[in-house]
């Protein structure tokens, strides 16, 4: 396998990484804080959310040989910094420790696999597209922040995509970091934390209303927000993923890692698409070697705790928009035009992609799922009245 790695797995590896720390990383810190959770108790966290990413991720890639990434739920951070206040730190780990058993349960039933398969294509590629979109915004809004920066970056990918295509977006984030460090872009070195975390179990205690009030959303969200997004990231790029034994691996290594922490696991969406895209490899079938870099690079930051994590955070945010924006631009334009090519299918794909893009939450749960629905539901009212395939688009697109 080491043979067959390349610099594009590298880079790849190296920058979802980035991306996944540094993009919900103070997230975490907000739920920790949430709970009252002691120093030790903080790093356990990180360490554990690190090596379960990181575990799972190479679980899943090497035993079936796809670019399978997970990561923590970050929408369920989110609900827990707000629902946590107040909470004793044990029912908290009683509520994961729920959720992670939920979790288990619905990949053992194989219930998702099967209405994840009902997804049209074109609704999963537009699903896709919305989700990433703003990534890809990013990389031209950061040019507000730093216009030398993102300039010079930009003019990287250009050049490389005419004349060192496999190594473009490796070249981006050398000529970023580089840049950065003379023009004194990084954070101060002295805000570094080098403290050594070890994982701290924590008893777990179960309250009723805890397990109905945090355990269950924390399920809820993480499937509608986290997995099912996942789920259609790959099916985007074009593989078939086992979404039955994923659900079951991340469910399990959240039931063992909630004592110390590990709230909750879930298939990545944003990541795992730069792990999938043509950037990580132009051969589908050795894609997967990115997130197996990523897996062991996770890992590597989990055992480096609070160290490595204050290190991603000095990094100048536009330099980390702007190499996952660049990385993900070709997925958003491929997920773009395999939502749109079919005609019959134009306006339910368009509506899901704009309302995931619109960003709009209800109940809790975040535009990905809304959108989905709406798409679904589109697709139905307007089905009986499509053209057949004999006749011609009643709205021709003009050349």
């Amino acid at each position: 396998m080491l043979s067959r790695l390349k610099l594009s797995h590298l880079a790849a590896g190296a920058i979802v990484v980035l991306v996944g720390y540094t993009s919900s990383v103070a997230i975490i810190f907000q739920a920790i804080e949430a709970v009252g959770a002691t120093q030790a108790q903080a790093n356990s966290w990180l360490v554990v959310l690190g090596l379960g990413m990181g575990l799972t991720s190479l679980i899943l890639s090497l035993w079936f040989r796809m670019p399978i990434l997970t990561a923590w739920s970050t929408p369920g951070a989110a609900l827990l910094a707000t629902g946590l206040n107040g909470v004793p730190l044990s029912q908290a780990i009683g509520a994961f420790l729920f959720c992670g058993a939920l979790l288990t349960l619905t990949g053992l039933t194989g219930w998702f696999a099967k209405l994840a398969r009902l997804i049209p294509d074109a609704l999963a590629n537009a699903l896709l597209a919305g989700i990433l979109f703003q990534f890809g915004l990013s990389a031209f809004t950061a040019l507000g922040s730093d216009v030398a920066l993102v300039g010079l970056m930009g003019a990287t990918f250009l050049a490389g995509r005419i004349w060192f295509a496999r190594y473009t977006i490796p070249a981006v984030l050398l000529v970023g970091c580089l840049w950065a460090a003379w023009a004194g872009s990084f954070g101060d070195l002295e805000a570094l934390n080098l403290s050594l975390a070890v994982p701290e179990f924590v008893a777990p205690t179960f309250s009723l209303p805890v397990l109905i009030g945090v355990g269950l959303p924390l399920y809820i969200v993480t499937m509608c927000s986290q997995n099912m997004p996942g789920v259609v990231t790959l099916r985007g790029a074009g593989y078939t993923p086992p979404v039955s034994a994923s659900l079951t691996v991340t469910g399990l290594a959240s039931l063992i890692l909630a004592p110390f922490g590990g709230f909750a696991f879930n298939l990545a969406a944003i990541t795992a698409a730069i792990c999938a895209g043509p950037e990580a490899d132009e051969d589908p079938k050795s894609r997967y070697l990115s997130s197996v870099v990523a897996g062991v690079l996770y890992c590597l930051v989990g055992l480096g705790g609070a160290t490595v994590i204050s290190l991603f955070l000095i990094a100048p945010k536009a330099l980390i928009a702007t190499v996952a924006g660049l990385a993900l631009l070709s997925t958003i334009g491929n997920s773009l035009s395999a939502a749109l090519a079919d005609s019959r299918g134009r306006e339910a794909a368009l509506i899901t992609f704009m309302m995931t893009v619109s960003g709009v939450s209800f109940l809790g749960i975040g535009a990905p799922f809304w959108a989905l629905l709406m798409g679904l539901a589109v697709t139905h009212l307007l089905r009986p009245a499509t053209p057949s395939a004999a006749e011609p688009d009643p709205h021709p697109v003009s050349q």
